[in-house]
């Protein structure tokens, strides 16, 4: 795989929410607000990409028998600082977070990805994975809540947009039952997308398959009828010698 495949993998092919259903409790709870759920996301994407960093460097020097409480421990550690940092310089995205931001060490795609990448690769492509992986967390956190902040009460208020009035919006969509609802219509939109896509890639490649078949079943009959020729030409000459 190379750097730009392992960095965009996150985004569609391997989406952490949208395909592995993974870190459920923030993609359900944070996105009602698109400014909040933007806000989470870039916290992870820091708090996963340095996580791997770390957990790479130093892999072959935890036990194999307590690597998963010490990737805890690393894992805690960055969230405590991005934890502090948010109290500090984001006090208003600290609050609307709350306990999610220390929840962060218990998201099963940061410890996910530090028990299935980076414990067995390098730091460079750590660095890629994490990146990837934290982005397109951000995006499939982002998307469901633009989809329910927009359409829940009629405007993006981190954008400046405004659709049509509060009043006549679908207000039940930025509740937790709306939650699962928009979750659950953005997957099946997008896995019907994903398998259409992959019918027609698998339609095309059935198709240059049969084509090829087809060439070779031709070329090897032609050079059949090409040596039944050659030995009927050799035989009347047998026969003309006799």
């Amino acid at each position: 795989m190379t750097k730009k495949e392992n960095l965009l993998k996150g985004f569609v092919k391997e989406n952490p929410i949208f395909v592995f259903l993974l870190g459920m409790c923030p993609a359900l709870a944070v996105t009602a607000s698109f400014e909040t759920s933007l806000g989470m996301g870039i916290l992870v994407v820091f708090v996963l990409t340095m996580s791997n960093i770390v957990i790479s460097s130093v892999r072959n020097f935890i036990p194999y028998e307590v690597r998963t409480p010490a990737y805890i421990v690393i894992i805690a550690t960055f969230v405590t600082i991005v934890r502090m940092f948010t109290a500090a310089y984001a006090f208003d995205l600290y609050l609307s977070l709350g306990v999610f931001i220390p929840l962060i060490v218990v998201n099963c795609l940061i410890l996910g990805r530090a028990e299935a990448y980076a414990s067995d690769n390098t730091v460079f492509d750590s660095i890629f994975d994490g990146m990837g992986m934290g982005l397109g967390f951000t995006l499939g956190l982002s998307t469901l809540a633009f989809t329910r902040e927009l359409l829940g009460t009629g405007s993006i208020a981190l954008l400046n947009i405004t659709i049509y009035e509060a009043s006549v919006a679908a207000s039940f969509l930025v509740s937790p039952p709306g939650a699962f609802l928009t979750l659950g219509l953005l997957i099946g939109i997008i896995n019907t997308v994903r398998i259409d896509k992959e019918k027609k890639k698998k339609a095309i490649m059935d198709e240059k398959i049969r084509i090829a078949l087809e060439k070779k079943a031709a070329k090897k009959q032609a050079l059949e009828a090409q040596q039944a020729k050659e030995t009927k030409i050799n035989l009347k000459e047998v026969a003309l010698n006799e």
